[in-house]
């Protein structure tokens, strides 16, 4: 048994991505799993690993998460995200969060602070100010590409990726009709503790008051003493299927190893094109499966293995 620890930032990525737009989502992944690592090497708790890789994935632009959150239809700024840990099954969750800096914290606190597991729009900023996290003014999470993404979504009359579209964009499926964008992390330590953490700043032109898999418990995030997942795509299909507390039940009631769990989710519980997910079992086993073009990943073991991909590996 070893630590592990696995990450995404997003499923559903267009096949024709260009590098200007892949690489620095590479290195920011590449950031990010070395900070999980060494916060496990110093033997510190999943919880925190989980909290720490995600509020970093918050503050990277580059992802649909905190400061990079894609505008709803009204053009503002909609966060939610959740936290879990195996152990104990405590939780937290935050939905419709407009000035919190990073909405994975105010989970934890949700959490830890209060006898609740979910807080949502002005319940949850008032608690916020209360516990004095850190906020900032709304428009400050409204960013030019964003804008630009929002108005190709209406000129679309769509809900859609969060990614800008080129000009003669390739028409799979996924670059037309991909509706995704999260951040999330999961990890386990050495004596099997496990934990999950996933943020969303949601759906490019999404209602607002829309909420979606990240924040809700056994959607897109889950944990128990067998594993932890957080699970990535159109948030819709991935609360009918209640993605990760399925990955868990499966190990739980038909003894199906982590790999083998994961898998059936993703293969036979959701519709093509529209979930990913990351986990890591008490055993330390990951798994990184999705039925996307792609899925932004990242993975490392303490037994030497670690991956940094995007599209499928052969």
């Amino acid at each position: 048994m070893g630590w592990a620890i696995a990450l995404h930032g997003g499923a559903g990525v267009p096949v024709n991505l260009p590098p200007e737009r892949r690489l620095p989502r590479e290195a920011a992944l590449r950031h990010c799993l070395e900070i999980g690592v060494a916060a496990l090497e110093a033997q510190k708790h999943p919880l925190d690993v989980v909290e720490l890789v995600v509020r970093e994935l918050e503050n990277d632009p580059n992802f649909n998460a905190g400061k990079g959150s894609v505008l709803t239809s009204a053009g503002t700024v909609e966060m939610e995200a959740s936290i879990m840990d195996g152990k104990t099954k405590k939780c937290g969750a935050v939905s419709g969060v407009t000035t919190v800096v990073n909405a994975i914290s105010l989970a934890r606190l949700v959490m830890e602070k209060t006898p609740h597991v979910y807080l949502a729009c002005d319940g949850a900023e008032a608690f916020a100010r209360e516990q004095g996290v850190e906020t900032v003014d709304p428009s400050q999470f409204v960013t030019v590409e964003n804008i630009e993404r929002l108005k190709q979504a209406k000129q679309a009359n769509k809900v859609q990726l969060d990614y800008t579209q080129p000009k003669t964009p390739i028409p799979t499926a996924d670059d037309q009709d991909g509706q995704t964008g999260t951040v999330g992390c999961v990890a386990v330590d050495r004596n099997g503790n496990l934990a999950s953490a996933t943020s969303t700043g949601g759906l490019v032109n999404k209602m607002v008051g829309r909420i979606g898999d990240s924040p809700i418990i056994g959607a897109g995030t889950y944990a128990n003493s067998l594993c932890a997942v957080s699970a990535t795509g159109v948030g819709e299909s991935i609360i009918r299927a209640t993605v990760a507390r399925d990955v868990a039940a499966l190990m739980e009631y038909k003894g199906l190893s982590l790999k083998e769990a994961a898998a059936y989710v993703v293969e036979e519980c959701v519709p093509t094109a529209t979930v990913g997910l990351v986990a890591v079992s008490a055993t330390g086993e990951v798994t990184m499966p999705f039925n996307t073009v792609g899925m932004f990943r990242a993975c490392a073991t303490e037994d030497g293995y670690s991956e940094i991909a995007i599209w499928p590996t052969v």
